[in-house]
């Protein structure tokens, strides 16, 4: 390992808050071209009646600064404390990997029986990398 391993997931996940801005771009302006809606009505970002293609997006990015909180910090702790092994940096790929699912269920057919047990299963993820990281800190 080269040592920055913990930081790649960390650049993943930042990835896909891009791409996720960059959607919610795309779909508001088309709708806007569409007259669907007008672009003054996100002047305040409190767009009234913002239609579901859009809307889904921007609840998917606000998803991304929730969980995800918490799993940044946990991948700077466990880089500083050095407790960022081969456990540590899949879990941090597993919890990443279900964040990009989880988006593409929310911003697609936004299924919430898919969504939420994509949403679990990375709740679950992120909780073992805290578990992890305590284990470490309790036995180092």
């Amino acid at each position: 390992m080269t040592g920055y391993e913990m930081f790649w997931p960390m650049v993943a996940h930042a990835v896909l808050v891009f791409v996720l801005y960059a959607l919610l771009g795309w779909r508001r302006n088309t709708m806007v071209k569409a007259g669907r809606i007008r672009i003054s009505q996100f002047r305040e970002n409190h767009a009234a009646n913002e239609p579901a293609e859009s809307l889904v997006v921007r609840n998917s990015i606000a998803n991304q600064f929730e969980l995800p909180l918490l799993f940044h910090a946990c991948c700077i702790v466990l880089y500083v404390t050095q407790a960022d092994n081969l456990p540590a940096v899949i879990l941090a790929w597993l919890f990443v990997a279900t964040r990009y699912a989880h988006a593409f269920v929310h911003v697609t057919s936004n299924n919430l029986r898919y969504r939420s047990s994509l949403f679990a299963l990375g709740f679950i993820v992120l909780a073992c990398m805290w578990i992890w990281l305590g284990v470490w800190l309790a036995f180092s």
